[in-house]
């Protein structure tokens, strides 16, 4: 019976995690293009590739750690505890989903503040 419930508990969390890597991955990325055409000084071929390599590297991450932490064990062999271990699981990889967003926002920002940087030694350069 455990085993059924291990089953029923992977086809709950599973699919969870990969909807809320894919749409926390679509929301930043598909915002995250404003940010690269500004870093790159609206070059859209350098901005779109740039933004897709760090799409990829993002769900390479999230999806490897969501496998990392599937096991699921069950003590008591109960729905009860089922549904406390897969909240706990969800909750945490919510959270980490969470930092991982804030961390490619901090290097949007980052980028973006070199850029314009960047922009303003150029017109020094310039008048000088």
């Amino acid at each position: 019976m455990e085993t059924t419930k291990i089953l029923i508990g992977y086809s709950i969390y599973l699919p969870i995690a990969l909807f809320l890597t894919y749409y926390v991955s679509k929301t930043l990325f598909k915002n995250g293009k404003i940010f690269m055409l500004d870093i790159f000084k609206g070059r859209e071929d350098i901005a779109d590739a740039t933004n897709r390599l760090f799409e990829t590297g993002f769900y390479l991450l999230n999806i490897g750690f969501a496998l990392m932490i599937l096991q699921l064990q069950l003590g008591q062999d109960s729905y009860q505890e089922l549904i406390e271990k897969l909240s706990y699981k969800i909750g945490g990889f919510s959270i980490y989903l969470g930092v991982m967003l804030f961390f490619n926002l901090y290097f949007f920002f980052r980028g973006k503040r070199k850029a314009k940087e960047a922009q303003r030694e150029d017109r020094l350069v310039f008048k000088a």
